[in-house]
């Protein structure tokens, strides 16, 4: 009788798939879980449970309930795009205006997908310190992004009496994710329009006259 089972080198690739669907799976709960019950009132159990697999698969998968945390903040980046900000980053060398605008999208499009998750870890470090750390982390590793992009500028750049480190701090001071929450919770704002105040605001903050050209179309 011939042997129906698909060739054997299918299997690995089935396996990675399977695997990254758990995965998936399991984040998503997570997610729903930490935003909707806060990290008190989440267990590693309850999204076992609603991702529909066992408890071990959860340590399994991600360690524990800090690594899935950890996990959580990695996938919000991700969800941001930080692939296609180094492409249209370097696609902009050379014009300051338009990387800012690159930066301030990426800002966007992360509050926009991820800023219910952001908002419930911040709150939870409130309590947890290990939270704490991981938060603090996610907001050091986009300012120290920024940070490369503009140390990378030639002098004269940015506004007088700026230097690079200042301009990140107040980059970070203008995109913040309470400015976003509030600006499109009750004040109604669209993302479009946030997304172009910032850019116009962090443009004239931190560009010199000379660079400070208005941003071409997105």
């Amino acid at each position: 009788m011939p042997d129906s089972r698909p060739p054997r080198r299918y299997d690995s690739l089935l396996r990675t798939a399977q695997a990254d669907e758990t995965r998936a799976r399991i984040a998503e709960a997570a997610r729903r879980a930490f935003v909707e019950h806060g990290w008190a009132g989440t267990t590693v159990r309850d999204v076992a449970a609603a991702a529909g697999v066992s408890v071990p698969t959860v340590y399994a998968v991600y360690g524990n309930k800090k690594g899935l945390a950890t996990a959580l903040m990695d996938a919000a980046d991700l969800a941001a795009d930080p692939h296609g900000v180094a492409s249209d980053l370097a696609a902009a060398e050379g014009d300051h205006a338009r990387q800012l605008a690159v930066a301030v999208a990426f800002d966007r499009r992360l509050y926009e997908r991820s800023g219910d998750l952001l908002r419930a870890l911040r709150e939870a470090a409130a309590a947890e310190p290990e939270l704490g750390a991981l938060a603090g982390e996610g907001a050091r590793r986009g300012d120290r992004a920024r940070l490369a992009v503009i140390g990378s500028w030639p002098p004269g750049a940015l506004r007088a009496g700026l230097d690079p480190q200042r301009a990140v701090d107040r980059y970070a001071a203008i995109c913040t994710l309470e400015a976003w929450a509030d600006l499109t919770g009750p004040r109604g704002w669209t993302p479009d329009e946030v997304e172009e105040w910032w850019t116009a605001v962090v443009v004239h903050e931190l560009l010199g006259a000379a660079t400070s050209s208005p941003v071409r179309g997105r």
